[in-house]
């Protein structure tokens, strides 16, 4: 028989107003007593007295027993989840940036107090990567997670590639659309794939990473020059977190923009839609499909944790539990395609072979192998000098491998 919750939400934008829409649709032995919100000035549609500024009428609230966070306040966020585990209260959250940076503080609270804190909304919108990671693959030796886990860089590239349209004009639709935000940099950037990277790989491999340690490197820089090569070579480009155990001991994570042919599943994965493969060692390759963002897409996946409470569900975070022994690291090598104007950049990058190298006007490029440390000991030049860097392992050469 399921527990009746009596629900405390932080936050009613398109996120919040999507999981109310879904919730009164449905019979689940669940009502959202109060709305913590911003701007009380704000038209809203539901009646006034269930909103309030004051977080503490719902944090302090005895009948209150299940607290949802869905603001973008990461600090905010913090407090909120941290205060409501420690009173007692279970949690939903999707902030994917207040979990990554915090997440050992996180399962020491639900450690320590007996309290639950789901969260699979924060990871790919309405894909249930993080259940199936919890659950499905708890004894399975997963050799590697990769995806497409940002939509609004998905469109930016997808309206490049199939309809030509320069990078500037496709990431000013995306911001009209409201995939995008007025700064954009969490999402071209990588920092929104990277918190979400970090998430997945706690529940894949059992461990933590300080996010300041994984490389990200976005599509700010690409150029149509970029996507000419890529086509010429039969490929498209996608940016791609990738998670990959490298043998017994050893775990890389990095964010890098990939080239991607039409035998992988990314391939035909376009516009604001996610997709998220795990190769495993029995299973052998899945692929999971579906919206990364958007009110009722993320709405039904918070929806889905807030259902999983009722009966007293909790990550059981079993791989960290039972010690492999794996460690996070940067020293491996890959092979990457770099476009270029700076000829030293080349080589402060201590290319260990390289493959091609091509010179036309502006157009100058190089594919071959780097370690890992050094294009983050380079990344600030390579996104000043507007160099643009690519996962490149499926031309002709090598693919990932430990140095």
């Amino acid at each position: 028989m399921s527990t009746k919750l009596n629900i405390g939400l932080f936050g009613f934008g398109v996120v919040g107003q999507g999981l109310y829409d879904i919730i009164k649709t449905k019979n689940l032995n669940l009502e959202i007593k109060k709305i913590a919100i911003k701007n009380p000035g704000k038209i809203r549609s539901l009646a006034p007295e269930i909103f309030t500024t004051d977080k503490d009428e719902l944090l302090n609230n005895p009948e209150i027993n299940t607290i949802v966070e869905l603001i973008n306040d990461t600090e905010a966020a913090f407090e909120i989840v941290s205060t409501a585990l420690k009173s007692g209260k279970n949690v939903v959250s999707a902030s994917k940036k207040m979990i990554a940076l915090h997440l050992q503080e996180l399962l020491d609270l639900q450690h320590e107090h007996g309290t639950s804190l789901l969260y699979e909304g924060a990871v790919c919108g309405s894909i249930p990567i993080i259940r199936n990671l919890e659950e499905y693959y708890d004894n399975e030796l997963l050799h590697s997670i990769s995806g497409i886990f940002n939509g609004s860089s998905n469109y930016i590239l997808s309206k490049g590639f199939l309809e030509n349209m320069d990078y500037a004009t496709a990431l000013k639709q995306a911001q009209d659309l409201g995939f995008a935000e007025t700064d954009p940099t969490m999402d071209v950037g990588g920092f929104d794939a990277k918190f979400k990277l970090i998430i997945a790989a706690a529940h894949a491999y059992g461990i933590i990473v300080n996010p300041e340690d994984v490389l990200n490197i976005g599509i700010q820089n690409l150029s149509a020059y970029d996507l000419q090569y890529a086509r010429e070579k039969g490929l498209k480009i996608k940016l791609v977190p990738v998670a990959k155990e490298l043998d017994a001991q050893h775990v890389t994570l990095f964010v890098l923009p990939k080239f991607v042919n039409e035998s992988e599943f990314l391939y035909n994965v376009e516009y604001e839609y996610n997709g998220v493969t795990v190769q495993a060692a029995f299973a052998d390759q899945q692929f999971f499909f579906g919206k990364g963002a958007g009110g009722h897409p993320t709405g039904s996946a918070v929806l889905s944790d807030i259902a999983a409470l009722r009966y007293g569900y909790a990550y059981e975070y079993k791989k960290a539990h039972q010690k492999y022994n794996l460690n996070f690291t940067n020293d491996v090598e890959l092979k990457i395609y770099l476009r270029y104007e700076d000829e030293q950049l080349v080589d402060d990058l201590k290319f260990l072979h390289i493959y091609e190298r091509f010179y036309s006007g502006d157009f100058k490029f190089v594919t071959g192998k780097v370690n890992l440390q050094n294009l983050i000991a380079q990344q600030q030049r390579i996104a000043e000098s507007k160099a643009f860097v690519a996962f490149a392992d499926q031309l002709t050469g090598v693919s990932l491998a430990t140095a």
